[in-house]
C-alpha cells in the first residue's frame, strides 16, 4: 500500500510541473473510417544531447508529417516506447498530446511487460487520449496470458485498447475474436513479417474471424499493397512515410480508387530506405534519417538501442536525400 501510494504521488507530481500544457489533439473514439481516413504516422522521439525529450525537435516532426496530410500519429516501437521510463512517460505524453493539431489523433503506447503496463496507467489516465496500444512481448508469453493482461489493463484503462499483433504465436485469431466481441479491442496493428505477404495463413484465418475493418497492416509500404487488396484491411501505418507523408498518403489513396499501378509506382519511391531499415534496424535508421533529412534533430538515441555508425548514417542520408527529391 504504502508502494501505490508512493507511486501515486509520483506522478501527481510530475503531472503537475506539465500544467502549463494544453491538449490540442482529437480525443474522441477512433471509428473503423477514421482508419481509412489517413495512414497511420509511427515517427520517432526527438532527444536533446543529454537524452531528455526535446519539445521543439518533436514540434518539429509532428508538423511536418501533418503538412504531408496524416492526420493519426502512433507512437510505438519507432518512438522506442519499449525502454521509456515512468518519469520519461509523464513528460513525453505531455509533448505529443499538446504539439499536435485539434483534428490529429495521438495514441501512446504501454508495456511491453505487464507490470509496466498496469504502473503507466496511473500516467495515462491523467490524459484524454482516445487510446493506448498494447506493446507485445516476445518470448515469455503465452496465448491465454496476453489476452489476460489485455483484458486487464482495458478494464483498468475503461476504454478500448489497440492489440498490436507482431509475432507468430503471440495470441491466436480465435482469442483475438474473443477480444473483440468483448468490446475490448478499438482496432488491430498486424505487423507479422512474411516472406511474401499475399501469403499469410494467419491473417487470412484473422480477417474471417475479426472485421478487417478493425485490422490496419503494421508494416509500411512494402506490405501493404495485398493487405489492402487481398485481405481488405483498413489502411496501413508508415515508418518512412513520415519522412515523405504527402506521399504516403498518396498511395493509400491510389489503393483506396483501385489504381494498383499508382500504388506500386508510390511504394517504389519508399523501397530505398525500407531496404535499410530492413538491413540495419528498423528504429535507428528512422530515427537518423530526420537528423540526415534536416526536418529535426532527433538527438541520441535511448539505450538499450544506439544510433547508426557514420557509414550506415551516410548511406541513410543518401537514401533519405533519394527520397525526398
Amino acid at each position: 500500500m504504502n508502494l501505490l501510494f508512493s507511486l501515486h504521488f509520483y506522478v501527481n507530481n510530475c503531472l503537475s510541473n506539465y500544467f502549463h500544457y494544453s491538449y490540442n489533439m482529437q480525443t474522441r473514439d477512433i471509428i473503423s473510417e477514421d482508419l481509412k481516413r489517413s495512414v497511420i504516422a509511427v515517427p520517432p522521439l526527438a532527444r536533446n544531447p543529454d537524452r531528455k525529450l526535446s519539445r521543439e525537435e518533436n514540434r518539429k516532426i509532428i508538423r511536418h508529417i501533418e503538412a504531408g496530410g496524416i492526420r493519426t500519429l502512433l507512437y510505438g516501437g519507432n518512438a522506442n516506447f519499449y525502454h521509456i521510463s515512468l518519469s520519461d512517460y509523464v513528460e513525453t505524453l505531455a509533448i505529443i498530446s499538446h504539439e499536435s493539431g485539434q483534428d490529429t489523433w495521438v495514441i501512446p503506447s504501454v508495456g511491453p511487460a505487464y507490470g509496466t503496463m498496469m504502473d503507466q496507467l496511473a500516467v495515462l489516465k491523467n490524459f484524454t487520449f482516445p487510446t493506448a496500444m498494447v506493446l507485445p512481448m516476445q518470448g515469455v508469453t503465452t496465448d491465454e496470458g496476453v489476452a489476460t493482461g489485455f483484458r486487464k489493463f482495458v478494464e483498468a484503462y475503461e476504454k478500448p485498447a489497440v492489440l498490436y499483433i507482431k509475432f507468430e504465436g503471440f495470441i491466436e485469431p480465435e482469442t483475438v475474436r474473443k477480444l473483440v466481441q468483448d468490446d475490448l479491442v478499438s482496432w488491430i496493428k498486424y505487423a507479422i513479417v512474411r516472406e511474401d505477404p499475399a501469403h499469410d495463413p494467419y491473417l487470412e484465418k484473422l480477417v474471417n474471424l475479426v472485421d478487417p475493418n478493425l485490422i490496419v497492416s503494421g508494416i509500411g509500404e512494402q506490405p501493404a499493397i495485398p493487405h489492402l487488396e487481398k485481405f481488405k484491411l483498413a489502411g496501413f501505418t508508415t515508418g518512412c512515410g513520415c519522412l515523405d507523408p504527402a506521399q504516403s498518403m498518396a498511395m493509400l489513396k491510389a489503393l483506396q480508387s483501385g489504381d494498383s499501378k499508382k500504388a506500386l509506382q508510390l511504394r517504389k519511391h519508399f523501397q530505398p530506405l525500407e531496404d535499410l531499415r530492413n538491413a540495419i534496424h528498423p528504429i535507428r535508421v528512422l530515427h537518423d534519417a530526420f537528423t540526415a533529412a534536416g526536418i529535426a534533430n532527433t538527438g541520441p538515441a535511448l539505450p538499450l538501442l544506439s544510433n547508426l555508425n557514420e557509414v550506415d548514417f551516410e548511406r541513410v542520408r543518401l537514401a533519405v536525400e533519394e527520397l525526398l527529391n
